[in-house]
């Protein structure tokens, strides 16, 4: 309210200065017309006073009669337009009046709509306070659930065969209530069906029924279905039960994206930023925590302060081609470690999605190393239904597989690698021919029969460049642009390739 009193104090004040300095404005200028006016009245009296005194003559009374009469008649004219001069910034004063009424109106209904009256300062310190405060606040389970229930509306019926499969499901954990198979499936479908505290309930007792042989995923769970009964609400307990996670298993996503999403709660976004920019940098796209992360993650920098933060391109899942090169050299403990997690990351995406031919070549080689043979076979054994119209790519998940000691896997004929190529640039002709016709004519046989993946395509056009052989690398680009015409990022590597060989531009 002090606010509202000061704020139209400060207005009428200067309203009322400029009032003023317009009404004096007017007046001064009516005084001094005024003024002229008297002087030459008492002029023409005092020539009239003269003449019958005898001081001066008829004449001369009469010239000063005329030009006092002239200069009284300018005078007047003068009064005449200060009076009309003086009456404008009345007007101007009535107006500019009306005009601060109605701006004044208008900034005060403005800031009621989208301002915060009576809303104090928030600086930094009083906000990293308050924070702390809602820290310390925050409900428990028990009260965040309550609170839930009470905003959640009614939940549609579910299907009546689901419903009877359901009480089927409980009077079974219920006459073996030590039944872990039956718990996990009981706790997953009270989920499903949004009983959610019920859901929560049946997981602890799983996990307590396991005891050390409870898995990271078990715990997981458990705080999924405790979020899901808080509506979203990291209480305490939650927040206890992914630190115990997080301990266990450092690079937990979901643990640290709920992590995240306690900071964005307590009005930290600059910490929740600091979480959830690592794990869109680490990726895979695929992960469920990714999607919410990228929606918001432009917003989050923001508010977090930084202003020029720029989210990094999707991460293909699984591991690379590198990553497999180096795990090929580590050892066994060593290699499970580099390449279990983005390993089971690949499979998750394949299973709902499908993939590549590369990503099925991927997998099976990132199963070989880590020693998984049965299913590395029934990863190959699948692809070769998958890839049985597609020879190519059958080719690549098939060299993939010989790489892995696979039965049925052919290696695939390999072409010149970049250090043949610049060996083969620095022999004689003769020599060159010797040397290149082994590796290049193998490489061009096969990618004409049986086609193969881009970087094949780029490699011998680059390779035939650098030979000379200009027009045999001008036809295997046409192939090539042929065979990669609606896949426009392979073509394009093909096509860096074929400029560089002077064949394209």
């Amino acid at each position: 309210m002090l606010f509202w009193i000061l704020t139209a104090t400060l207005v009428a004040a200067i309203a009322l200065l400029m009032l003023l300095a317009l009404w004096r404005g007017g007046a001064a200028s009516q005084t001094g017309a005024a003024q002229d006016l008297g002087v030459y009245r008492d002029q023409l009296r005092g020539v009239e006073a003269e003449l019958a005194r005898g001081v001066i003559g008829t004449d001369e009374a009469e010239r000063l009669r005329l030009e006092i009469s002239r200069r009284l008649l300018e005078a007047d004219r003068a009064a005449r337009g200060s009076v009309t001069a003086g009456s404008a910034p009345i007007a101007a004063t009535l107006g500019g009046a009306v005009a601060v009424v109605v701006v004044l109106a208008a900034a005060f209904g403005v800031y009621q709509s989208f301002g915060a009256p009576g809303y104090p300062d928030l600086p930094l310190k009083a906000r990293l306070e308050a924070a702390e405060l809602a820290y310390d606040s925050r409900p428990s389970q028990a009260e965040a659930e309550a609170a839930a229930a009470a905003r959640r509306g009614a939940v549609p019926a579910p299907d009546a065969q689901f419903v009877t499969l359901m009480e089927r499901l409980r009077a079974a954990v219920q006459e073996r209530p030590d039944d872990p198979v039956g718990l996990e499936l009981l706790a997953r479908n009270e989920a499903l069906l949004g009983n959610y505290h019920e859901a929560w309930t049946l997981q602890r007792r799983l996990i307590a029924l396991k005891g050390e042989t409870a898995t990271v995923e078990d715990h997981v769970a458990l705080a999924e279905m405790m979020i899901g009964a808080a509506a979203g609400t990291i209480t305490p307990e939650i927040e206890e039960l992914l630190g115990d996670i997080l301990a266990n298993d450092p690079g937990n996503g979901i643990a640290l994206y709920y992590m995240g999403l306690m900071m964005a709660q307590l009005d930290r976004p600059d910490r929740t930023f600091v979480i959830w920019s690592a794990l869109l940098a680490r990726g895979p796209e695929t992960a469920p925590w990714i999607a919410p992360i990228r929606r918001a993650i432009d917003d989050l920098a923001w508010l977090a302060g930084e202003t020029g933060y720029v989210a990094p391109d999707p991460v293909m899942a699984g591991p690379s081609a590198e990553m497999l090169a180096a795990a090929a050299a580590l050892a066994p403990e060593a290699r499970v470690a580099l390449l279990h997690g983005p390993t089971e990351a690949l499979m998750a995406q394949m299973a709902a999605s499908g993939g590549t031919a590369d990503e099925w070549a991927r997998l099976i080689a990132a199963q070989g190393l880590l020693g998984d043979s049965a299913r590395a076979a029934a990863i190959w054994e699948e692809a070769q239904r998958v890839f049985t119209d597609r020879p190519a790519d059958l080719a690549l998940v098939s060299d993939a597989a010989a790489g892995a000691g696979l039965p049925g896997g052919v290696a695939a004929p390999r072409g010149p690698t970049a250090g043949d190529i610049a060996n083969a640039a620095s022999l004689s002709p003769d020599e060159q021919a010797g040397f290149i016709d082994a590796m290049v004519g193998r490489l061009s046989e096969r990618l004409d029969a049986q086609g193969g993946s881009a970087a094949e395509w780029a490699q011998l056009i680059r390779a035939l460049g650098t030979l000379g052989r200009t027009e045999e690398a001008r036809a295997k680009w046409a192939l090539a642009e042929a065979a990669y015409g609606d896949k426009p990022d392979d073509l394009a590597a093909i096509r860096a390739a074929a400029v560089a060989a002077g064949v394209a531009e």
